[in-house]
């Protein structure tokens, strides 16, 4: 494992898919903690090239199907996990809780694993998102919100209508056709499989000038 602040081998995920809708939730006050995260200082998803070219693929095949994707988060800088660790820490903090983990205690949270001390959001080849239907100009219903810290989040999650559970295979069959791997605890989560830097955590901020362009 190492430490790296190096983005010559990311882009800005937009310039090669041009066709995603970004709502960066990390950086607005619209998360779990409440505040802006550490390390977030522009709405812009930064992805590795790698990634953004298997996106790209998977993009022309949901476009033909009538969908968009919309991406929440893609690279995470380390210090936006430390963030996270931080506040998993301060139990009196749960301004969002009735938002994103309202059945469960806040000391859970790092004892279930839904906050980790490492992501693979780090390495820059893990990626989250939805689909928005063209035709209706609303995200598909997949029977959950994104970050929503319980059971229904899983991918494979059962107890939600048969629509519901038609878009979940929706969205995860054409990511896992186009080189991603599903994240089984949480249906919004898509790792590369052939991530370029399976053991370096990056460090630089997320902003438009960090990549090379």
């Amino acid at each position: 494992m190492k430490y790296s602040d190096d983005a010559s081998g990311f882009v800005l995920l937009s310039e090669i898919v041009p066709d995603i809708i970004e709502e960066v939730r990390y950086y607005s006050t619209y998360n779990f903690i409440g505040d802006r995260i550490d390390g977030y200082e522009e709405p812009v998803i930064i992805t590795t090239k790698e990634l953004a070219k298997a996106l790209k693929k998977a993009s022309e095949e949901f476009i033909k199907a009538g969908y968009r994707i919309k991406v929440y988060d893609a690279y995470r800088p380390f210090q936006a996990v430390k963030h996270f660790v931080r506040w998993a820490n301060d139990l009196d903090d749960i301004r969002m809780k009735d938002y994103f983990y309202p059945n469960l205690d806040k000391s859970l949270l790092l004892k279930e694993g839904y906050i980790a001390d490492y992501s693979a959001h780090s390495r820059g080849s893990a990626i989250d998102l939805t689909l928005v239907d063209m035709k209706k100009g609303k995200e598909i219903d997949v029977g959950g919100l994104f970050d929503l810290f319980e059971q229904s989040s899983h991918s494979d999650y059962t107890d939600i209508s048969a629509e519901q559970f038609r878009n979940r295979n929706l969205l995860k069959d054409v990511m896992c056709n186009n080189g991603f791997e599903a994240f089984k605890e949480e249906w919004w989560h898509f790792n590369l499989k052939d991530e370029p830097y399976p053991d370096t955590y990056f460090t630089f901020a997320v902003k438009s000038d960090a990549v090379k362009r």
